[in-house]
């Protein structure tokens, strides 16, 4: 197995912006500082150790926002780990009650940059990674910021199984396109699209996010792109 490649120097960029919203309430409170302590991941233990147990398979989100599709996800495959990166001290805790509430125990989170966990994940590990509505930073001068990048494609090819779906969901046209140009010159990974319903309709059973749904009140239309790791 390839080792996991250097951990980066989380100052050279972040792919995200904000951290904390509006004032927690208590009950999110409580679940932040009692919850996530005993969920986040830690890198210098293995994937069973992390979970506590063998599981089936293991999936990562990144960015996972409100924690919508992350929970349902989990509920549905109880048998698969998760993985989910958010840094949006809200979004986090917003999940952290639903774990606590129904007492789903397949998730464990990271609550820093992505990329500063990609690099220390075991190779060839995962069978599903999501990147779901990033934060597109439209401008011209923030599109180095942008996760979905050459860079990223890189580390998510290593930790990801030969066969192995990454999928994208975006409603800016823009940031769309970005990503088709750099799978398109990326040799680890491949557009599955046949027709246009392959990306025009979610993914079968797809939960739906906040963002997505405030995506579609404002008259934007979401792309679904699933690539697959070679």
């Amino acid at each position: 197995m390839a080792e996991p490649l250097p951990l980066q120097n989380p100052n050279d960029r972040a792919f995200f912006g904000r951290i904390k919203g509006k004032k927690l309430r208590p009950g999110q409170e409580d679940a932040l500082a009692a919850l996530l302590p005993v969920l986040r991941v830690d890198p210098a233990k293995d994937l069973e150790t992390q979970f506590g147990q063998a599981c089936q398979g293991y999936r990562i989100e990144i960015g996972f926002g409100g924690g919508e599709h992350l929970a349902a996800a989990a509920r549905a495959h109880p048998g698969i780990g998760f993985i989910g990166c958010e840094p949006f001290v809200n979004g986090m805790a917003k999940l952290l009650r639903v774990i606590e509430t129904e007492g789903l125990t397949n998730i464990r989170l990271w609550d820093r940059d992505a990329a500063e966990l990609l690099p220390r994940l075991p190779s060839a590990a995962f069978e599903q990674a999501c990147l779901l509505y990033p934060d597109p930073w439209p401008k011209r001068r923030q599109r180095k910021r942008r996760f979905f990048s050459d860079e990223a494609l890189r580390l998510l090819a290593r930790i990801l199984k030969p066969g192995a779906e990454f999928r994208f969901a975006t409603d800016i046209d823009d940031y769309a396109g970005w990503g088709l140009a750099r799978i398109a010159r990326s040799e680890e990974f491949v557009w599955t699209a046949e027709r246009p319903d392959d990306w025009r309709k979610p993914w079968a059973g797809w939960p739906g996010t906040r963002y997505e749904a405030k995506a579609l009140r404002e008259g934007r239309t979401p792309s679904y792109l699933t690539f697959c790791r070679v």
